[in-house]
């Protein structure tokens, strides 16, 4: 299994720092949000928080490390016309010998379109759209030249060179947890990251929050499994990604059931519930270990990766990489 972890929302200097502490520690890979502003539930943000430019940052944490891989979870595609992303994209796959997980998704995030004034189509629109910049990417990676007259996007004998080292592309991640989505991941995907569906509403409801449980990621791996084969795909050919917001390490069983129980209202689940939701991750290092280790067996993860406190403190990151991570 995989691990990785998410660096925002911190100065450069640090997320250089954290990225060299994550590669000396042993995790697998280091990705980037792509916002102009970072939401959390119901629209709650702080104006003050930093947002910079993840493509740039990217590449600074490229030159920083040596070996773990870097890529973004997910990039916008709103934001770039699809040749900007694939030159981008490009580049820092080359920068980084081959190191790079192209990240795409369809944007989600009213609240950053509405003050920046850049187009917020509806989510079938937006789909539409990012099937087409996958399109075109990927044959801007691959062939001599492209030609395409879409929707959305229109070539003609365009070219890019050099292509990226990791052929035939770079291996893509697509992040999201509606169907439309998931359709899209089924279709183009080495891996897709399932979160709570975002994209209809423009924002992350608590009521979706509610409804993102055990049940719920199984339901969707069974989906994606199904699109794979319906388009001709082998049915395991779209690895599956657990993103989880909250990963806390308790020193007892009884400290478990008490966070658990603390939580639980939040996550509007029961105490059983939040410990098993795709969110958390919750218990002794014992517990988290076979917690992990069933999520494998029966939600068919081959990768985590973690974000909040464990990104933002090395001492975090390394407990929960020596007395978790290391033993799954």
């Amino acid at each position: 299994m995989e691990f990785g972890i998410q660096l925002h929302n911190m100065e450069p200097a640090q997320y250089r720092a954290n990225a060299q502490a994550a590669e000396a520690l042993g995790y697998d890979l280091i990705v980037f949000p792509d916002h102009l502003v970072e939401e959390g539930p119901e629209r709650q943000y702080d104006p003050k928080e930093p947002a910079y430019d993840h493509i740039a940052m990217a590449a600074a944490v490229i030159e920083a490390t040596k070996k773990i891989r870097v890529g973004h979870l997910v990039l916008c595609n709103l934001f770039r016309h699809p040749a900007i992303t694939a030159q981008s994209l490009m580049t820092l796959d080359r920068l980084s010998g081959g190191r790079l997980v192209a990240g795409l998704g369809t944007g989600w995030t009213e609240t950053e379109f509405k003050m920046s004034g850049i187009a917020f189509p509806p989510i079938t629109e937006r789909l539409r759209m990012l099937d087409e910049a996958m399109t075109c990417i990927l044959s801007l990676w691959k062939n001599e030249r492209t030609t395409f007259d879409g929707e959305f996007y229109h070539f003609k004998d365009a070219i890019l060179w050099p292509k990226p080292i990791q052929q035939p592309h770079p291996p893509i991640i697509v992040g999201g947890g509606g169907k439309g989505l998931l359709r899209l991941a089924a279709k183009y995907a080495d891996y897709v990251n399932i979160i709570p569906d975002a994209g209809k509403a423009g924002y992350i409801s608590l009521e979706v929050v509610k409804r993102t449980t055990d049940d719920s990621f199984r339901e969707k791996v069974s989906f994606i499994r199904e699109e794979a084969r319906r388009l001709g795909r082998k049915p395991d050919a779209v690895r599956i990604s657990n993103y989880i917001f909250a990963a806390i390490i308790s020193d007892s069983r009884e400290a478990t059931r008490k966070t658990a129980e603390m939580m639980a209202p939040m996550f509007g689940q029961t105490p059983e519930g939040i410990l098993a939701s795709p969110m958390t991750l919750i218990g002794t290092p014992e517990e988290c270990i076979v917690e992990l280790k069933r999520r494998a067996k029966d939600w068919s993860t081959s990768q985590v990766i973690f974000t909040g406190a464990v990104a933002r403190d090395e001492e975090l990151m390394r407990k929960l990489h020596e007395d978790v991570l290391a033993h799954v």
